[in-house]
């Protein structure tokens, strides 16, 4: 073997060589880099959460017939400023106080969550600071005057595992329709505030949250009720019976209820097929802000 074979042997050695680095160069992981990328979009990703909006999922009953069981929606974090319940997680002792705070209106559905609780309720907004709030049999009396309430056509909402219609809060209503199909009746009226927002509440008959009252509404504070009127737990009832026990402190609201993203049946299990037949139909995109109408003389 001459000199020019072993010189040329040796300069592929050190080409192998240095190729062999630069592999293993490009094969390493800058995982320093990775994880700072990974919390840099968590933070961003918790920051959206915490301050510009959020999915919510309805786990009852009690916003009926506008939000059903299993509605999944779209809440924003922003409308009324911010406090201790807007982020996501809370680290820290409760802060009392809002920042960039603003008074809800009349008839917006909202989250709150009570000082005292990590739960979240949604119910809609009845009272301002100052109002005097009565019931008198099931209708609201504000600020000495009845809120107009007119009857609806019942609805027939379709029987399912979300909406069973139990007996025991409509009673009598479980009925058959003309397809065949189990259908919950339920009576309906149509309420209209002060500031003329419309929305349909479910009142089935007598029951002890029909008579309350009259309260004025604390300075910083707001009277919540569900539309579901004889079973939801609001303002109406006490905190021992997990209600929201009078008034509310503006700065226990994490946010309002949006639009509804999709609602589902109950009927979900592993199988990806029912993903799509749980689906309910006509509830996506449907809008939770109360529409203006003119407000009946009295």
């Amino acid at each position: 073997m001459d000199k020019t074979t072993t010189a040329s042997q040796g300069a592929v050695s050190v080409s192998d060589a240095r190729r062999s680095k630069s592999v293993g160069r490009a094969s390493s992981v800058d995982w320093w880099g990775e994880i700072k990328s990974l919390s840099v979009l968590l933070l961003a990703v918790l920051g959206f959460h915490s301050l510009v909006a959020k999915p919510f999922y309805i786990p009852s009953e009690s916003m009926m017939p506008v939000l059903l069981k299993g509605d999944r929606l779209v809440v924003s974090k922003y409308p009324y400023g911010w406090s201790y319940v807007s982020p996501s997680f809370h680290p820290l002792p409760f802060i009392s106080g809002r920042l960039f705070g603003r008074l809800p209106e009349r008839g917006d559905i909202v989250i709150v969550t009570p000082q005292d609780s990590s739960d979240d309720y949604i119910k809609r907004v009845i009272g301002l600071p100052g109002d005097i709030i009565e019931l008198r049999d099931g209708q609201v009396v504000l600020n000495g005057s009845a809120v107009p309430q007119r009857t609806l056509a019942p609805l027939m909402l379709p029987v399912d595992e979300n909406a069973p219609c139990p007996s025991d809060q409509f009673p009598g209503s479980l009925t058959f329709g003309a397809d065949g199909k189990r259908y919950c009746q339920l009576p309906v009226k149509e309420e209209i505030l002060p500031n003329g927002r419309a929305y349909r509440i479910i009142d089935v008959g007598s029951r002890e949250t029909d008579w309350y009252g009259p309260i004025r509404v604390p300075k910083g504070h707001v009277f919540l009720m569900g539309d579901n009127r004889d079973n939801s737990a609001d303002s109406r009832v006490a905190r021992i019976s997990k209600g929201l026990g009078g008034p509310v402190p503006v700065e226990s609201i994490g946010g309002r209820a949006e639009f509804i993203t999709f609602s589902v049946d109950g009927t979900t299990n592993l199988n990806p097929v029912s993903w799509w037949t749980s689906l309910r139909s006509g509830r996506s995109g449907t809008s939770l802000r109360p529409e203006r109408v003119e407000t009946p003389a009295p």
